[in-house]
């Protein structure tokens, strides 16, 4: 049973009359029946925030792979209808084609989140999909979860990953492939898809709906606000996350992969892992998607990704908004990507912001880094807290590179800055030979035991490793709060 923590909390509901009469926002479906369930892995850090840590084996696997609803919460799964622009072509036959919406609760500081699944079975929108997750796709989300929270991105968090025993088959990998179902704890499913079909079916009615949902969840200081006003506030405040959300991804090295409307949503938070990676070095032309042919999604091109999708999105909102208070929210796009890059860039390095001109910096280090190719998160490592590294940056394996005059305007930013709580540096993290990592080579490393003789170890190690560097970094990656 849930704990005394246990808030459940399934606003999403009041937006229909009904759960059968979910339209235009939801389709009530069944979750699929899979042949066992072997639980892999288990979120009990979050599972403790948000009152479900004390549930048994049993229990857990009963609510996230079998899906009995959780005690007041939402009665049956619900598939939620949205449109995207994939790859800049708009597409309208796309919606939770393998997942659903499963319940909604508050967390241990009141917030609202959302519990929603991959790979549950299909829906009214899988097309010709068979609504499975392979396993392996499984543990690629795990792990760039994990990685992302400790490098201090707002991600969404893999809570439950359970092998479901059917054997799939794909394109993309051998065949035929283990299966999983994962549920994702995430702070909001609205994406800027949602919009988009509303307005398909010029349905203002209820984008205004959706507008309110929203700001009584994410933004409730705006509520009262008259509607347009509410309306352009809201869609500022998703500008400005996003414009963070990017930045983070751009100073933990992260290449997401497919950056279509669908996969960008209200809260600015990072989630939806499919092809993604980390850049090995800064090359702004490293894309993680093999079909990304033209590069469209590469990492140096995330920032117009994003502000692309945000235009698209602020479209759908004219029909309740002044327009031009809408345009002046996306203008504001621009100054505050860079602002977040300096918060962003500033945090990894483990530095206190000075001022406006802190962005120098971010260049200048960038510049460096594509231009010597080298380890992209070896430099985070060396140098955090700057000055206060400088002995241990001397004795990297790339300290010829930092005593290089290329490297002069660099360094001399990097210890002009003031350290920001350097004690972290006593943690046994920071006397490791080498950083934690997770580029490609290593999670093909990790899945090979996994396939091949059902050795687990090599995943979960990575895991412990993966903890002992959030705990030493102390990055709040989930204070959404600071993502306005």
């Amino acid at each position: 049973m849930p704990d005394a923590g246990y808030r459940p909390d399934p606003a999403f509901l009041a937006l229909a009359p009904s759960l059968e009469a979910g339209a235009p926002f939801w389709d009530a479906v069944a979750a699929a029946e899979f042949p066992k369930h072997v639980l892999r892995y288990r979120n009990q850090r979050w599972a403790e925030k948000i009152g479900l840590g004390d549930l048994s084996e049993a229990e857990w696997i009963d609510h996230f792979g079998r899906f009995r609803p959780l005690p007041d919460n939402i009665p049956r799964p619900l598939a939620l209808r949205y449109h995207g622009h994939q790859f800049r072509v708009y597409n309208p036959d796309i919606g939770d084609g393998r997942g659903f919406l499963f319940a909604q609760l508050r967390d241990d500081q009141g917030r609202l989140l959302d519990l929603g699944t991959k790979g549950s079975g299909q829906t009214p929108y899988s097309r010709f999909g068979d609504g499975r997750l392979t396993l392996k796709g499984g543990v690629r989300e795990l792990l760039a979860t994990e990685m992302l929270e400790a490098l201090g991105v707002y991600t969404s968090k893999t809570f439950s990953l359970i092998e479901t025993g059917e054997a799939l088959e794909r394109q993309d990998e051998p065949s035929p492939t283990r299966s999983s179902v994962l549920v994702r704890l995430s702070h909001s499913h609205v994406r800027f898809g949602t919009f988009q079909r509303l307005a398909f079916e010029r349905d203002a009615d209820a984008i205004g709906a959706l507008v309110d949902y929203c700001v009584r969840a994410f933004d409730p200081d705006l509520s009262g606000l008259g509607a347009k006003e509410k309306t352009a506030a809201f869609y500022g405040r998703v500008v400005r996350r996003t414009a963070r959300l990017v930045a983070e991804w751009l100073a933990a090295g992260f290449v997401h992969g497919v950056l279509n409307t669908d996969n960008m949503n209200v809260a600015g938070e990072s989630f939806d892992y499919g092809p993604w990676r980390f850049a090995p070095v800064a090359d702004p032309g490293f894309t993680a998607a093999y079909f990304d042919q033209t590069g469209l999604y590469a990492f140096g091109r995330q920032t117009e990704a994003a502000a692309w999708n945000l235009s698209r999105f602020g479209g759908t909102l004219a029909p309740v908004a002044d327009l031009d208070a809408l345009n002046e929210a996306l203008s504001g796009f621009t100054q505050a990507h860079e602002n977040a890059l300096a918060d962003a860039f500033f945090r990894r390095l483990g530095l206190e912001r000075s001022g406006t001109d802190d962005i120098e910096l971010v260049v200048a280090l960038l510049r460096w880094m594509e231009t010597t190719r080298v380890p992209y998160e070896r430099v985070f490592f060396d140098w955090f807290c700057g000055r206060a590294s400088e002995g241990r940056a001397e004795t990297s394996p790339l300290a010829p590179r930092y005593r290089e005059e290329a490297f002069a305007e660099t360094r001399a930013l990097l210890l002009a800055a003031e350290p920001d709580r350097p004690e972290r540096l006593a943690h046994p993290y920071f006397a490791r030979p080498e950083p934690c990592t997770m580029l490609i080579d290593e999670v093909e490393a990790i899945w090979a035991p996994i396939a091949e003789n059902d050795d687990w170890s090599a995943l979960h190690a990575k895991l412990d490793a993966i903890a002992e560097m959030r705990r030493a970094y102390g990055f709040d990656a989930s204070d959404y709060a600071g993502r306005v």
